[in-house]
C-alpha cells in the first residue's frame, strides 16, 4: 500500500517536470490527438517553460535530465527506436547528456577498498579527483602500484535503491497508461519499460562493461587505426571498473584535433570503417558512438570509452545487411529488395519488384550528388518512410545498428564536413561480400549445416527413449490408450530406429564430402 502511494508520488512529480517541458502531448502533435487529449495538452502547456525547445525529443531529453538516471536510461533506450517515436524525435533524444556534480572522494575510496578487498595504497600509487561524473557512476584518473595509468570507474553509492523506487514507479506507470489508453497497447509500453530496467540492471554490474569492453577489443583487432582500453581485471570488480588510460583528444573538440595536426578526413574514415568492421567481421559494435565517448591521439588513431550499450547481429542478419548495402552501392535494387525478402523484414505477399521500384525512389537520388549533400541519416530516413508501405518487420538490434549509424555519421561529419559515408563503406561491405559468399563462405554454411545435423542426431535416442517409457508406461496401465494406439506408437519407434542410423549415414557422407570438397578448393 505504502510502496504503491511512494510510486504515484513518482509519477506525479514525473508528470509534473514533462508537462513543465512540453514533453506530454507535445504541441507538434496536436493535430493527431483525440479532442480529450487537445484539451488537455493545451491546459497542459499553460504551465511549461517559455525557453522550451523546438524539438520534441529535445525538450523530453532535458525533463529526463531532470528527473535522474532511471529516466535518462529510459530516454536512451527510446532514441534507439525511430521507427516508433520517429526520427526527428529520436534525434532529439539522442542529445541526452547524462552529467552530474561528482559525489563524494571519500566514498569513492571507501567503494574501491570494499570491492577491491584492500587498502588504496596497495592498489593505486595515486587517486586522483574525480575527472568526469554521470548519474549512474564517476571517473578517476589513477597510477597503480605497477606504474601504470588508469581510468577507475566507481558507481555512485546507493544507486542501485534509487534505480530500483525509479523502475518500479516506470512499471506501474506503464500498467495504467495500458489500462487507460488501450491504443497504447501496440507500442508495448509495459514490455519496453522491461527493457530499460534489463539495461539498467546489466549496467549496474561493471564487470559485464569489462566483458563488453574486452569483447570489443577483439572485434576491432581488424580494423585500421581503432583501438579499446585494456581492463584491469585484478582491480575490477561488480562496482569498480579499471581500464587503461586513454591520453588523447576527445572529438567534442574539433578545434583541439585540428590544432594537434590530425588528419580530420581520415579520422572520420577510419571512424565509419572501424564500426562497420566490428558490425558485420564480429558482429558486434559499439552502440554509443557519440562523441563524448571517442577520443584521437597525436598519432591519429581513434579510441572509444564507455561500453555500457553493446549491439550484437547475428551472422544471417549480417548478410542481409550487407546484401542490402551492397545493392545500394552498386544500384542493384532488386538484389536489396531480394535480401529484404529474404530475412523476412518484408512479408512474401508484397512484390519484390515493387519494393525494388521503393528502394530505387531511395537510391537515385544519392548518385550525382555531392558527398556533403547525401548524409546516409536521410538515406535511413526514407528507408523507414516505406516501411509502413510494406509492412515491414524490423528487429530491434537493426533498429540499434541503425541509430548507431547515424550517430557515428554525425560525428564524421562534425570531423570532415564532406565526409561520404557510402565511399567509407564500400571497401568494409566489398571484402565482406566476397568473403561471405566465396568460398570461405560456403565452407563456414556447410560446416554449421553439419553441426545442427549433428545436434539433431544426437538428440533422437533420447527423444526415442521417451517414446519407449510412454510406451512402457501405457502397456503397464499407468495411461489408457486405444490398442490401435499404442500399435502406431511401436510402429513409429521401429520407423525411429531406422531414420536414426540413415542420419548418421547421411551425416558422414556429408562430412567426407565437405571435406573432400575443401580439399579440392585447396588444390
Amino acid at each position: 500500500m505504502f510502496a504503491t502511494i511512494a510510486h504515484l508520488a513518482r509519477l506525479t512529480r514525473a508528470a509534473v517536470t514533462l508537462a513543465r517541458h512540453d514533453a506530454i502531448l507535445p504541441a507538434e502533435y496536436q493535430e493527431k490527438l483525440p479532442a480529450a487529449a487537445r484539451i488537455l495538452s493545451r491546459g497542459l502547456r499553460l504551465i511549461a517553460r517559455r525557453d522550451r525547445a523546438d524539438n520534441p525529443g529535445e525538450r523530453l531529453a532535458r525533463a529526463l535530465e531532470s528527473l535522474g538516471p532511471s529516466y535518462v536510461k529510459f530516454g536512451q533506450v527510446l532514441a534507439t527506436r525511430g521507427d516508433v517515436v520517429g526520427e526527428r524525435f529520436a534525434r532529439g533524444l539522442s542529445r541526452l547528456q547524462d552529467r552530474m556534480p561528482p559525489f563524494d572522494h571519500a566514498k569513492a575510496v571507501k567503494t574501491v577498498e570494499t570491492e577491491l578487498g584492500r587498502p588504496l595504497d596497495a592498489l593505486f600509487a595515486e587517486f586522483g579527483p574525480a575527472i568526469a561524473a554521470a548519474s549512474i557512476a564517476q571517473v578517476h584518473k589513477a597510477v597503480t602500484t605497477d606504474g601504470d595509468t588508469v581510468a577507475v570507474k566507481v558507481l555512485r553509492p546507493g544507486i542501485e535503491q534509487r534505480l530500483a523506487h525509479d523502475i518500479a514507479a516506470m512499471r506501474l506507470g506503464a500498467k495504467l497508461v495500458e489500462s487507460l489508453f488501450p491504443a497504447s497497447r501496440r507500442l508495448e509500453p509495459v514490455k519496453f519499460v522491461e527493457t530499460v530496467a534489463r539495461a539498467t540492471e546489466m549496467e549496474m554490474d561493471l564487470r559485464l562493461e569489462g566483458a563488453s569492453a574486452s569483447e570489443l577489443a577483439e572485434a576491432a583487432a581488424p580494423a585500421d587505426d581503432f583501438f579499446i582500453p585494456d581492463v584491469h581485471w585484478d582491480r575490477s570488480a561488480k562496482r569498480v571498473l579499471t581500464t587503461s588510460w586513454v591520453d588523447a583528444i576527445p572529438l567534442t573538440d574539433i578545434d583541439a584535433i585540428a590544432a594537434a595536426g590530425i588528419d580530420r578526413p581520415k579520422l572520420a574514415t577510419s571512424l565509419t570503417r572501424a564500426f562497420l568492421t566490428c558490425a558485420m567481421d564480429r558482429g558486434v559494435f559499439h552502440a554509443d558512438m557519440h562523441a563524448g565517448n571517442l577520443f584521437a591521439d597525436t598519432d591519429g588513431h581513434l579510441w572509444a570509452v564507455d561500453f555500457g550499450i553493446v549491439g550484437r547481429i547475428g551472422r544471417a542478419e549480417r548478410r542481409f545487411l550487407a546484401l542490402i548495402l551492397h545493392g545500394f552501392l552498386t544500384r542493384d535494387y532488386k538484389r536489396a529488395a531480394e535480401a529484404h525478402f529474404a530475412a523476412g523484414y518484408v512479408p512474401a505477399r508484397h512484390s519484390v519488384d515493387d519494393f525494388a521500384a521503393a528502394l530505387r525512389a531511395v537510391g537515385e537520388p544519392i548518385f550525382g550528388k555531392r558527398a556533403d549533400e547525401v548524409p546516409m541519416s536521410r538515406v535511413l530516413l526514407q528507408l523507414f518512410e516505406i516501411t509502413d508501405l510494406f509492412d515491414m518487420r524490423l528487429r530491434p538490434e537493426l533498429v540499434l545498428l541503425q541509430k548507431t549509424m547515424v550517430q557515428a555519421e554525425g560525428v564524421a561529419r562534425a570531423l570532415d564536413p564532406r565526409h561520404n559515408m557510402w565511399a567509407a563503406a564500400a571497401p568494409v561491405v566489398e571484402t565482406w561480400m566476397k568473403r561471405e559468399l566465396g568460398p570461405e563462405g560456403m565452407i563456414q554454411d556447410t560446416l554449421e549445416e553439419l553441426r545442427d545435423l549433428h545436434a539433431a542426431v544426437r538428440k533422437l535416442p533420447q527423444a526415442l527413449d521417451d517414446w519407449a517409457e510412454a510406451g512402457a508406461r501405457l502397456r503397464a496401465g499407468e495411461v489408457s490408450l486405444a490398442p490401435e494406439t499404442l500399435d502406431r506408437i511401436d510402429a513409429r519407434r521401429r520407423e525411429g530406429r531406422v531414420w536414426r542410423w540413415l542420419g548418421v549415414v547421411l551425416a558422414a557422407a556429408a562430412a567426407g564430402a565437405a571435406a573432400a570438397w575443401v580439399v579440392t578448393s585447396a588444390l
